[in-house]
Order: C-alpha cells, then structure tokens, then sequence
C-alpha cells in the first residue's frame, strides 16, 4: 500500500469502554470520537490494536448495550472509503462477524504483516506472545476454544457479561501499577518476541498494545519496536508519515 502524500496511517489500542463505571467510559468513547472525526480528512488507514471494549462477546442475537457512539463512527468511516482494521485483544477476542458484516471492518485474531512505502510491519495486540507467563497462554487457548465460546454463550446475556466484568476488574487489581512503568530490555517480554522475530525476517517496525504503557523501543538493524499505550491514562497512539512512526498523545 502506498500512503498518499499528506495523509497518514493511525494506529491506537486498549480504550477498554465500559470500564471502569459508565459514565467514565461514555466521557472517554465521546473523546475517542472526536478523535476519530478529527483524523478523518488525512487519514489513509486507521488500526484499532485490540481491547476496544473491556468486555466484548457476540450472541448469536445480541451484541453487547451501548457503544453507539464508536461503532457509528466507525461505520462512518468505513463508508467513507477510510480503511479500518481491527485485532482482538484479551479483552474483545470473542468476535463472530458483526465487525465485518456491519461494519466492513476486517478482523485479525494474531500478529500480522504489512507493507507501506516500502517499510515492514509486524502489527498485532501483543498478548500470549513472548517468554513466559505460561497461565495466561493457557487460558487464552481455552478462551479460544470454540466449544468453550458455545458453552458461555448458553449463560444469559447479563450473567456472562457480569462474570467477565468481574474477571476484567479482578485481573486489573492482581496487575497493579506494574504496568505503569518500563521493566527493562529483558524483563519486557514484547522486546523478547521482537528480538526473536527479527532472528528469522525484518521488520521496520513492531506494533503492537495490550501493555498500556506507550513504548518506542529501538532494536538491532534500525528497527522499532512501538507500543500504542492507552486511552485510560495516556490517550496515546502512533502516527505514520509514510516514513516514519511517531507516538503522539492526544489532549482532552
């Protein structure tokens, strides 16, 4: 894909709507939003890098309440001509076509490579990647188990959704502030994975979310690796020029 001069590709992740109450979240959907229309005329591709939602799961009837505001935006944009991609993250990884069919947004379930002007991505969320923890790698198979969906999906829309909530929150609290704050070159399992990466194919660039912790990361050969942060604390996200990726932030 060549970008056009004077227009860019975005890439943002980890808006976890519908935490941590609703009205925090509704404020920060109406932001992301007006984000979203303010990009709109030099936009040339736009990448939501999972974890949207905090809780994302589709009935066979019934998609989640609320989120109008986004998912319009999003449709409005679409019919525009701007392309969308969207990756799950653990958060929204229980997709089953509506993005696609309503939307006209493709949906990736891993890391995936593109090109533009020439240069490498690796783009994905970044979960279950890397050395080490083994516990969620195992329950993110079992999440993506499609037996295991079909047996949540038996549970009434406003159990299941309440026990994933409770689950979201449960899991924010065991993390605590570790994510607020660089670990180092090798206790970041993201660098780990790139560096692995790299031994086999280059890249000019990793992408990736899920660590809520906005990261530009210089690896061997002149590439990058680059984590888009959040929208909770940071509102952070990554811009390219056609030549370059540069992580902004965007004020309230």
């Amino acid at each position: 894909m060549l970008i056009p001069q004077g227009k860019n590709i975005y890439f943002l992740s980890d808006f976890h709507l519908g935490t941590p109450d609703h009205s925090s979240s509704l404020k920060r959907e109406k932001h992301i939003v007006r984000f979203l229309s303010r990009i709109k005329e030099d936009a040339a591709a736009i990448f939501i890098v999972g974890d949207l939602f905090d809780f994302w799961y589709e009935y066979k009837k019934v998609v989640p309440k609320g989120f109008v505001r986004i998912l319009g935006k999003m449709a409005e944009l679409t019919d525009a001509g701007i392309p969308l991609y969207f990756f799950v993250g653990n958060h929204d990884m229980w997709m089953s076509g509506y993005f696609e069919q309503e939307l006209n947004i493709p949906v990736y379930y891993e890391p995936k490579e593109f090109e533009f002007n020439g240069k490498k991505f690796l783009i994905g969320h970044g979960d279950g990647l890397g050395p080490g923890d083994r516990g969620y790698k195992f329950l993110k198979k079992i999440f993506r188990n499609k037996g295991c969906q079909w047996l949540f999906g038996l549970l009434p829309p406003y159990i299941g959704m309440g026990l994933a909530h409770w689950s979201s929150r449960s899991s924010r609290a065991a993390t605590g502030e570790s994510d607020a704050r660089f670990l180092g070159e090798d206790k970041e399992w993201l660098v780990s994975y790139c560096k692995e990466v790299l031994q086999q194919k280059y890249f000019d660039f990793f992408i990736f979310g899920h660590r809520h912790l906005p990261i530009d990361f210089s690896l061997t050969g002149g590439s990058r690796y680059i984590n888009l942060g959040d929208w909770i604390r940071y509102n952070s996200y990554a811009v390219f020029d056609g030549h370059q990726v540069t992580l902004k932030y965007e004020q309230c």
